[in-house]
């Protein structure tokens, strides 16, 4: 009797991605990875440059105030980083929101589902945790987002460090939950730490991004018209009271992310390929520069262990992050009936959960709006952050290491290329021109073998011949 062919319900979840999308996902996260390591770099020597007997040079640069105070930007070196700076980062959000939207991995709400809600549990968990620990250790509540957020480029740059690759399914996986990650972070931001709103600056941005929306309908191309007009919505936002980066945020997702014909690349695709250079190379680093430098002593580290404010930073990345996601996965898993790809296994979602509980940019970003006003526990929880980035970091590294033949052989057969066409072999399974080269070519390689037992037995012959 024939096995029942799969319902349309049943779904592969971690399934192989189509070509274009994988080598959009590779070439992303490429660019992140390079990002991460100088993120990675900027942390530590911000963490080097605050705990050495230049510390007091390092609070004079980044409390040094810049810019025009009749536009109200008279603002610290640490401020531009926070509030410029990273609405370069978050622009570059809005434009890989759009085209997972629109052409990615979101565009189908069926597949979608399962990476949207690991990522609203693995936010939702966290900051239920933290919420825990400060209502319990009566602390205070007000930086129940700050562990919500997970930072790409840092976790990929864990990846390059400890020298493992996960398969396209897992990094895509993985991107798929950072961008809805970046969306929530987003609404966060904008919802909950917003000050008392400038109605006329308010409806100046609006007017601005009426006028950005417009000339890009239109067609209209120069960046000497775009940056000018993004700094005066930029500016604009920001004394509106509305966290400035969503300004940035609110021009990405304006962009067209859809090719059309003719197009080799869309113009958001475009922009974000000449954007995201200054923004993993520049300004999140910078960012990271000016805001991780902690100074850790024995009082801090006793502060922290015994502050439910921190506490729950620390858990709630640690461990909220990885129960969240993990378990949200496997609940929309169930719930959907699908099947999770057979050369994957829950250890390896595991593995990436707990990856996930890096969240150092936009934890640290929140960190700051939460506790803005008490200098100390600002500090106490940027070092929290740090610590509770770093836990995670060892125990994803642990658990990936567990499984890095698994996954080198994966990758091994993903890049496979024997017909050396340009295309991965997995990819041309259902081409008959494919098989019809790959027969060929081991044709020539058999005749070659042939060839060569014919040489082969001839000079053993003569060996054995009588001298």
């Amino acid at each position: 009797m024939p096995a029942p062919a799969p319902t349309p319900t049943d779904r592969k979840f971690l399934g192989r991605l189509s070509l274009p999308e994988r080598r959009f996902v590779a070439d992303a996260l490429r660019a992140e990875t390079v990002g991460g390591v100088l993120l990675l770099v900027a942390a530590i020597a911000a963490m080097v440059w605050a705990n050495t007997p230049l510390s007091a040079s390092y609070e004079t640069v980044r409390n040094f105030h810049i810019g025009p105070a009749a536009l109200g930007l008279d603002l610290s070196i640490q401020h531009w980083a926070a509030d410029g700076l990273l609405a370069i980062f978050f622009f570059v959000a809005g434009i890989e929101l759009k085209r997972e939207l629109v052409a990615g991995e979101l565009r189908d709400p069926k597949a979608a589902a399962l990476p949207v809600i690991a990522a609203i549990c693995g936010m939702a968990v966290p900051a239920l945790v933290y919420t825990v620990i400060n209502v319990i250790g009566d602390g205070s509540t007000q930086g129940w987002a700050v562990p919500t957020a997970t930072d790409i480029a840092f976790a990929l740059a864990v990846l390059a460090v400890i020298g493992t690759s996960l398969p396209s399914a897992l990094r895509a996986f993985l991107l798929t939950l950072a961008v809805v990650d970046d969306l929530f972070a987003i609404l966060i931001i904008a919802v909950f730490f917003t000050s008392d709103l400038n109605f006329a600056a308010l409806g100046g941005a609006f007017v601005g991004l009426g006028i950005f929306w417009l000339l890009l309908r239109k067609g209209v191309r120069g960046w000497y018209i775009y940056v000018p007009l993004a700094l005066t919505i930029w500016g604009l936002m920001y004394n509106s009271g509305i966290h400035a980066t969503i300004a940035g945020v609110a021009m990405g997702l304006m962009l067209r992310c859809t090719r059309r014909e003719g197009e080799e690349h869309s113009p958001g695709e475009h922009i974000e390929h000449l954007v995201r250079p200054i923004s993993a190379g520049l300004a999140v680093p910078l960012f990271a520069l000016f805001s991780a430098g902690v100074g850790i002593t024995g009082k801090t580290i006793a502060d922290i262990s015994t502050n439910p404010v921190t506490l729950g930073v620390i858990l709630g990345l640690v461990v909220g992050k990885t129960l969240g996601i993990f378990g949200g996965t496997w609940l929309a898993a169930r719930f959907t009936r699908a099947e999770l790809n057979s050369d994957l296994a829950w250890p390896d979602v595991f593995a990436v959960a707990s990856l996930a509980g890096i969240g150092f940019t936009v934890s640290l970003l929140i960190g700051e709006l939460a506790f803005e006003g008490d200098a100390a526990l600002t500090e106490e929880v940027k070092a929290a952050v740090l610590i509770g980035s770093l836990t995670a970091a060892v125990l994803a590294t642990i658990l990936l290491k567990l499984r890095v033949r698994k996954y080198e052989a994966l990758m091994a057969d993903e890049d496979r290329d024997e017909d050396e066409d340009g295309i991965p072999d997995i990819y041309e399974e259902d081409n008959p021109a494919y098989h019809l080269r790959m027969a060929e070519i081991h044709e020539r390689k058999a005749a070659e073998h042939r060839r060569r037992a014919e040489l082969a037995g001839a000079s053993r012959d003569d060996g054995d011949s009588p001298a």
